[in-house]
């Protein structure tokens, strides 16, 4: 697979969200193509002639070489269902070190995970939130253009709460469904166990990928500065010799904790920094939907 197509830094050049989402889907399922993982996007289903505009890359050349007639292979998704995406646009998500915030890496994986799913037939949805919910698409199987022309305009608001916009979004779902929240997570493991769990309702599936950029986990800052609190405001002075190896322990222990008590409540949990290839996050998308096919 071609890196440079799932690099955030290189996405960010693309002023376009639909063509951005189509460049990192095609390139993540051509690398699937050329990798052990193929039957993990989507599995064969049947032949149909070839038509004019249709992507070569489905020819299947041996039917071809045995028939001397261009059919393609269509393929189907293991469920056809409905998939949300829930992206919070807090205040705290407009953070980042580096070219991409950790806005921008959401929505550029949101857009991806929408694509793929629809590429998939399902029915896809968004829902954007800082601490109400912002903007609510419902999931159709016409509505993937209204969701990218949702997430393309969007931009960091006011400060964020996961529980009031989740138990309003939850119960605007009328079925199951595969739902997948974007967010830095910036509350306590206990609170963001509660919330997504406002999520579960009809039995539906919760993938919790939380975002953060790579200075928030490693804490690289080396001479004495004031820190904003992005979300309220508050500056502090902070002489980072004397706090980054406590707060990386503290970061760290965050982390363990939030997977952890996601995985007891039976969700999934990715970590995403926005400095990764996108892959990274699609391939698990796709392994855990595989696996939720399996347990159905």
């Amino acid at each position: 697979m071609s890196e440079r197509f799932l690099d955030p830094a290189v996405l960010a050049r693309i002023d376009n969200l639909e063509l951005l989402a189509r460049t990192v889907v095609d390139g993540f399922i051509s690398g699937l193509h050329q990798s052990p993982y193929l039957g993990l996007s989507t599995d064969f289903a049947e032949h149909r002639p070839y038509l004019p505009g249709d992507d070569i890359r489905r020819i299947d050349w041996r039917l071809w070489g045995r028939t001397d007639r261009l059919y393609v292979k269509e393929f189907e998704a293991d469920t056809n269902a409905n998939v949300v995406v829930l992206l919070d646009v807090s205040r705290s998500m407009a953070y980042g070190s580096g070219p991409v915030t950790k806005l921008d890496y959401a929505k550029f994986l949101a857009a991806a995970l929408l694509y793929l799913s629809r590429r998939q037939r399902d029915r896809v949805g968004l829902v954007t939130f800082d601490q109400e919910v912002r903007e609510l698409v419902p999931a159709s199987a016409r509505h993937l253009e209204r969701c990218l022309h949702v997430l393309a305009r969007e931009e960091a608001r006011g400060p964020g709460a996961l529980a009031p916009p989740l138990l309003q979004a939850g119960a605007t779902l009328r079925r199951r469904s595969i739902l997948i929240l974007l967010s830095d997570l910036y509350e306590t493991p206990e609170s963001i166990v509660t919330a997504a769990g406002a999520l579960r309702g009809r039995g539906s599936d919760v993938l919790v990928i939380q975002v953060l950029d790579p200075a928030e986990r490693s804490f690289p800052f080396g001479e004495p500065a004031h820190f904003e609190d992005l979300e309220t405001g508050d500056r502090i002075p902070v002489v980072p010799g004397d706090q980054a190896g406590r707060y990386r322990a503290l970061m760290a222990e965050h982390l363990e904790a939030v997977s952890a008590r996601l995985g007891e409540a039976g969700m999934d949990y990715e970590l995403a920094l926005t400095d990764q290839p996108l892959d990274y996050a699609l391939f698990h998308y796709l392994s855990r939907r595989q696996a939720m096919a399996r347990v159905r």
